[in-house]
């Protein structure tokens, strides 16, 4: 499965010189194939998709890869679920190397997944939508919030009672590529694609 959408910060795809946002540029936000797949069956599916693409006027495509490891918490122990990626199907298919996303912290949960901050901030201003991420940890074994608990108090102790740990994510690494016949020139610089998950 392949898919070319809007992503979360509009701002990334302003990279193309001369181009709309979402009618003419987009993210390839997902990725996924089975394990079976044949060794270079990435690269047939984004080249066919971008084929497509083109057809319907996109002009350029930007994609992220991260490097960070993703464990598990499990009845057994830790389990790795994900190595990082740092994205050589993006460099096979002629996508070009920008560097890094901002480092930030992660909250990482239990499960492997993170707690946005956008999703702990609904839980402390009690905005639309908590009731749902809240729902999240108490599904990881998180205390129930009592009648009358700020949300700001609640989140932390629920944090705490699922084993919550707090991690610091140097980046995402970014790619950029122009498809279809008319080359679409990048505003910002290439670098050399990293080789490992450590490289910077």
């Amino acid at each position: 499965m392949l898919s070319l959408g809007i992503p979360m910060n509009g701002a990334v795809l302003d990279i193309f010189e001369g181009t709309g946002r979402y009618t003419e540029t987009l993210e390839l936000n997902r990725l996924v194939l089975l394990d079976r797949a044949e060794s270079n069956a990435e690269s047939w599916l984004c080249s066919r998709a971008f084929k497509a693409a083109a057809l319907q006027g996109i002009r350029g495509v930007v994609a992220h890869s991260d490097p960070q490891p993703r464990t598990r918490q499990t009845p057994d122990g830790p389990e790795l679920i994900s190595p990082g990626h740092i994205g050589h199907v993006y460099v096979a298919q002629d996508f070009l190397y920008l560097g890094r996303t901002r480092p930030r912290r992660l909250t990482v949960l239990p499960d492997a997944t993170v707690l946005s901050d956008r999703a702990a901030a609904k839980i402390r201003r009690d905005e639309v939508g908590h009731r749902g991420a809240a729902r999240r940890l108490t599904n990881l074994g998180a205390p129930p919030r009592q009648p009358g608990e700020d949300g700001t108090r609640w989140l932390a102790r629920a944090l705490e009672a699922i084993g919550a740990t707090t991690v610091h994510h140097p980046g995402n690494h970014r790619f950029a590529r122009s498809i279809g016949r008319h080359r679409t020139r990048l505003a910002c610089t290439a670098y050399p694609a990293p080789r490992t998950t450590s490289s910077t």
